[in-house]
């Protein structure tokens, strides 16, 4: 069975966890590696919830690279708080030892390594900021014929952003986190020539969290995966939360339940826009998953969950 070479680069969040879970799930993906950004999170307890997960789903043969990158805007403290309750979960602590090797080099060159002795062109699944990316194409820039597409979870074009005026005074609320942390490294993999579908707060405002999708995965948690998903999403749910992360990974196990769109972007890197991507005429093409089915994402996530 051909196998699609996919490298993961999280950053931490709750949904980036259980968006490495459902990676985990795919027989059709051989992963390459996790790479964990210092972004939405504290590094320490995410990269060591990550080896865990790995662990737990009987990948520990997976290497895991801790990014020592840094964003110009960092994440509010009480997000990032979330990977250390993560890190705690009883069913994530039975063992004293974990397995799961985490590699002595940086995430950022971790991530040049690994493509350059790929076999084949590798998809980077990015759920958090593009910073990695940018760096491997800047000190690498022959990687990038080793990277066959980015599919990221990040921006938001004909919505508003979820960085929050309250949150970050000076901001317009046009800009979305993952390209807010660090919008210069976004500008910067938008000038390569790289294949990009983005999953954005558009698509994503309409796939909540819910507690009716919550309660049916504590229905099935005699499946241990699916007990640590509704763990974590319990967790979450007194918030607008949504399927953001999960949501972008699902796309490359079942992209025929998924419509995109072309559009002609620019990312904006100064000024109250700061992170914004912006549609304009002639700017970078780049997709954009534009509508899904949502009964066939939520049905798929739960049957994987249960594996």
């Amino acid at each position: 069975m051909f196998k699609q070479l996919v490298l993961m680069d999280h950053d931490g969040g709750v949904d980036d966890y259980l968006a490495t879970m459902l990676l985990m799930t795919m027989d059709h993906i051989e992963l390459l590696g996790v790479i964990v950004t210092p972004a939405d999170c504290y590094a320490q307890p995410a990269v060591s919830a990550t080896r865990k997960i790995l662990d737990l789903m009987g990948g520990s043969h997976i290497l895991v690279a801790e990014s020592t990158v840094r964003g110009i805007n960092p994440f509010p403290r009480l997000y990032r708080r979330d990977s250390f309750v993560v890190d705690h979960f009883p069913i994530l602590n039975q063992s004293e030892i974990i397995r799961t090797p985490l590699v002595a080099e940086p995430g950022q060159d971790f991530m040049i390594k690994v493509l350059r002795e790929a076999a084949e062109p590798v998809t980077l699944m990015a759920t958090g900021p593009l910073t990695n990316i940018a760096y491997a194409l800047d000190k690498a820039p022959d990687i990038e014929a080793k990277i066959q597409k980015i599919v990221w979870m990040g921006g938001a074009l004909n919505v508003p952003g979820n960085v929050e005026k309250n949150w970050e005074p000076g901001q317009d609320g046009s800009a979305e986190w993952n390209a807010y942390w660090d919008a210069i490294s976004v500008a910067r993999v938008w000038q390569s020539q790289i294949e990009i579908i983005m999953c954005p707060l558009d698509l994503t405002n309409n796939v909540p969290v819910t507690s009716e999708i919550v309660r049916k995965m504590g229905r099935q948690r005699h499946h241990p995966i699916s007990d640590l998903a509704g763990q974590c999403y319990a967790l979450v749910i007194p918030q607008d939360y949504y399927f953001w992360d999960v949501l972008a990974t699902a796309y490359l196990a079942r992209p025929e339940i998924y419509q995109l769109r072309e559009w002609e972007t620019e990312i904006i890197t100064t000024g109250s826009s700061q992170g914004r991507t912006k549609i304009v005429s002639g700017g970078r093409k780049i997709f954009a998953m534009d509508k899904v089915d949502k009964e066939a994402f939520y049905a798929y996530i739960l049957q994987q969950w249960a594996r």
